[in-house]
């Protein structure tokens, strides 16, 4: 591989995929438009046959007019190419990785089975010393193999060289929720089951399949939601306050949360639900019963709504229900982690009502913050009514692939989810997918455009 001063060649593997259209080059586009020093070679590679001039006009596609003059995005543009190769085969992997210059990026955007045999194939190659991997989820299909893929990582390099993508962790709200809980003393003080009744960690979607039914079929919301993005929200919410907000110390403190939670009164059957839409109008839109989508397999039995109710087994969290929900073809986008507090230990006499309960809600999407409090009423002044307090968040400096990008570039490891928490995500579900193979929980249908399972 030739060296070039300052240049990071990433090499996207499965980059004729969606993810790679929808969300890689957006984000990268926005980064360099935040981070102007980075060089950035890019290398598309898949088994897709593709002309350079369809490769450049695709990449192209995600930068704007006045971007493409500058000169970071005006490097990338014109120094970037589609390599035709099979990944999983050494010598087509060589030749791939050989068009490499300065610092080289590895980025796995396919299924687990296929990233584990481009990482044995990795092996017979001989690797930069600054080698680094980024892996998109999956990681793994199960405890097990999620195990297997981190061994194969690890004969590549080590744990700090590894960047599994979980764009939660760069969401505007979940990176808010280190300076709401760890620089706020009004928040740091109520953060407990002491004053927090519930949690609830939602993430509902008025979108349908969106013609993803390839990867969606054989995937359901439990894996795509709760067991990645929605668990580790979770950690962000119920960890410890770290010593340090770096890798090592924050990435051990959702760890040890993670450790901590599993099912609701370890009874997968009453403390979660799965459901599926059927045909219906969300905004307008007509929606078909999802098994009539295209490329839906009915036997399946693919869920587009989960919902389970977990516990933190530690003294700050015990006795609170955390109750994580997704869902697609739903009647509102809800993207939200809402605190509910509890009542106050004591009412003064002569003040009415109640004013329902206090909530601190964070929008996942926006990081803005609603904070529902008891107060006087405006028309009967001793009687109770509920206020709302909204709070503005500054804009995000880029979207959260480009931060996820970002981190891997600067060997920034605090927002890759950690080889043993990739594990422990999936143990957490098991129970749960166990007692829906076994038809232990109903299959609930809701309307597209509902409010989801009754």
């Amino acid at each position: 591989m030739s060296g070039q001063d300052g240049v990071i060649t990433l090499v996207v593997t499965g980059a004729s995929g969606d993810l790679f259209e929808r969300l890689l080059l957006p984000g990268l586009a926005g980064l360099l438009a935040v981070r102007p020093e980075h060089r950035i070679r890019l290398v598309g590679t898949g088994r897709s046959e593709l002309s350079d001039e369809e490769w450049r006009e695709q990449v192209g596609a995600a930068f704007d007019e006045e971007s493409r003059t500058r000169e970071a995005e005006s490097f990338l543009l014109e120094n970037t190419e589609w390599v035709q190769a099979d990944p999983s085969e050494a010598d087509q992997l060589r030749e791939v990785l050989g068009r490499a210059e300065g610092r080289l990026v590895l980025y796995l955007a396919l299924p687990p089975a296929v990233s584990i045999k481009v990482c044995q194939a990795l092996r017979e190659l001989d690797l930069p010393e600054d080698f680094k991997i980024v892996a998109e989820k999956p990681f793994g299909t199960d405890a097990e193999s999620a195990a297997q893929l981190n061994e194969e990582l690890h004969t590549l390099v080590g744990e700090e060289d590894i960047h599994r993508v979980d764009h939660f962790l760069a969401l505007p709200a979940t990176l808010d929720l280190l300076g709401l809980r760890l620089a706020n003393r009004l928040f740091a003080q109520v953060w407990s089951g002491v004053h927090v009744e519930s949690v609830d960690i939602v993430y509902d979607e008025t979108l349908g399949l969106e013609g993803r039914a390839g990867f969606y079929d054989g995937t359901g919301a439990l894996v795509d939601m709760v067991q990645s993005h929605l668990l580790q929200v979770l950690a962000m919410v119920a960890m410890e306050p770290p010593a340090r907000v770096d890798a090592v110390d924050l990435r051990d403190q959702m760890a040890h949360a993670l450790r901590a939670t599993s099912v609701w009164d370890d009874d997968p059957v009453a403390s979660s639900r799965r459901g599926r839409y059927t045909a219906g109008s969300v905004d307008g839109r007509e929606l078909p019963s999802y098994v009539e989508e295209e490329d839906v397999d009915p036997s399946l039995e693919t869920e587009t709504y989960a919902e389970i109710t977990c516990r933190v087994d530690t003294e700050r969290w015990a006795g609170v229900p955390f109750r994580l929900r997704s869902g697609k073809a739903l009647a509102e986008n809800r993207n939200e982690v809402r605190l509910t507090l509890r009542p106050t230990a004591h009412r003064t006499p002569g003040l009415e009502g109640t004013g329902g309960p206090e909530t601190l809600l964070i929008d996942l999407k926006t990081g803005h913050l609603t904070l529902q409090l008891a107060t006087n009423g405006t028309g009967e002044p001793f009687e109770l009514e509920r206020s709302t307090l909204t709070g503005a968040v500054g804009e995000t400096r880029m979207k959260p692939y480009g931060e996820v990008l970002n981190a891997a570039f600067e060997d920034d490891a605090r927002l890759s989810v950690r080889g043993d928490v990739a594990v422990r995500c999936w143990e957490i579900i098991a129970p749960v997918r166990e007692a829906w193979a076994a038809g232990e929980v109903p299959m609930q249908d809701y309307a597209a455009g509902s409010d989801g399972p009754s």
